[in-house]
């Protein structure tokens, strides 16, 4: 078994359509740190899916709903850390506003 520490998802603006944002492609994923801060001066909203292989991003998998970041707010996702993707799961957002909210995920892929 191989573990390598990574960047899944380097900074970027959360879209505000739903986004796939990572794949765990042929490797187990785990996610350490979910991080999305409002750069807005503006308060801003991001829900975050964790979705397996065979589903679609909706409610039956959603972990963080709405989240609200004021302006300037940065939030830590303490929901999403110690997560566990298996192969072909995903990583889906959605943010209330485009170009509010930049996103950044680290974690280890296990294969």
């Amino acid at each position: 078994m191989t573990v390598t520490v990574k960047v899944l998802v380097p900074a970027k603006y959360a879209e505000n359509a739903q986004t796939t944002q990572y794949t765990a492609t042929g490797v187990m994923a785990i996610i350490d740190k979910f991080t999305a801060t409002n750069i807005s001066g503006s308060a801003a909203t991001i829900s975050v899916n964790l979705v397996t292989v065979t589903g679609s991003a909706g409610n039956t998998n959603l972990i963080t709903k709405t989240k609200t970041l004021q302006a300037s707010e940065v939030y830590t996702f303490p929901e999403l850390v110690g997560q566990v993707l298996g192969a072909g799961d995903f990583i889906s957002t959605i943010a209330g506003t485009a170009s509010a909210i930049n996103i950044r995920v680290s974690g280890r892929e296990v294969t």
